[in-house]
């Protein structure tokens, strides 16, 4: 009976001890962060909708740390040090992640020693240029105008439509919001001047303001590129 009580004492103390070293592994602490970037401006997207993918290799994990980009399409990670592979998948966002010759979803090489900054770029179909967007009381009147990005034929989509989107907060899409107009894509005449007005409907609480976006809906594309917030005053 001694001679068991003493080996189970051992194998607490065994299992004790694992579970401290357990423990006591560090926690991540490493910020990678960044955005969707074009030549030098930031993709717009719709919140939490748009995913990517980190891969972090050696340490007995095959899946995917799994997160989403936020609306002005940023992200941001806290991380181990390590070498990690970043990928979008395919048909995600309103634009074209580079690809391998066999059409998958290239992969980002990154290595984490501390926090760092890393902007991912991508060629979206369409641009929103010169987004100028005004209140006059009852309505929001946005005028703009659309770039075509992607040109090639065999790559190539047509506009869907364009929508203004108005709400009280700052989460402003086709999910979010209190008033929405849109456009066909056939019905534009000039991608150069586009013009689109929404009225405000009686808000909930007093409030002088709303925060508005235009979108571009693409054809065969789910996500929407949108311009950046505004907040417009009523």
């Amino acid at each position: 009976m001694k001679h068991c009580f003493k080996y189970i004492l051992i194998l607490g103390m065994i299992i004790s001890f694992a579970s401290c070293k357990k423990d006591n592994y560090a926690e991540p602490g490493s910020f990678l962060s960044g955005k969707l970037m074009y030549n030098g401006d930031s993709i717009q997207v719709e919140r939490n909708q748009v995913p990517y993918q980190l891969y972090q290799f050696g340490f007995g994990k095959v899946g995917p740390i799994a997160a989403t980009f936020a609306q002005d399409g940023s992200f941001s990670q806290v991380l181990f040090n390590g070498n990690y592979k970043l990928i979008i998948p395919n048909g995600q966002g309103p634009f074209i992640w580079k690809q391998t010759a066999d059409g998958n979803p290239d992969s980002l090489s990154i290595t984490m020693n501390g926090s760092q900054t890393l902007n991912l770029e991508v060629t979206p179909y369409y641009m929103i240029r010169n987004a100028q967007i005004s209140g006059s009381g009852s309505n929001v009147t946005a005028t703009f105008k659309v770039e075509q990005i992607i040109t090639d034929p065999a790559m190539a989509k047509d506009i869907e439509r364009v929508s203004l989107y108005i709400n009280k907060t700052q989460f402003v899409s086709g999910g979010d919001n209190i008033g929405a107009t849109n456009m066909g894509g056939a019905d534009i005449t000039d991608p150069n001047n586009i013009t689109l007005s929404v009225a405000v409907p009686k808000l909930a609480t007093t409030q002088p303001y709303v925060f508005a976006r235009v979108g571009i809906k693409i054809a065969n594309v789910e996500d929407m590129i949108f311009s950046p917030l505004q907040k417009i005053s009523l």
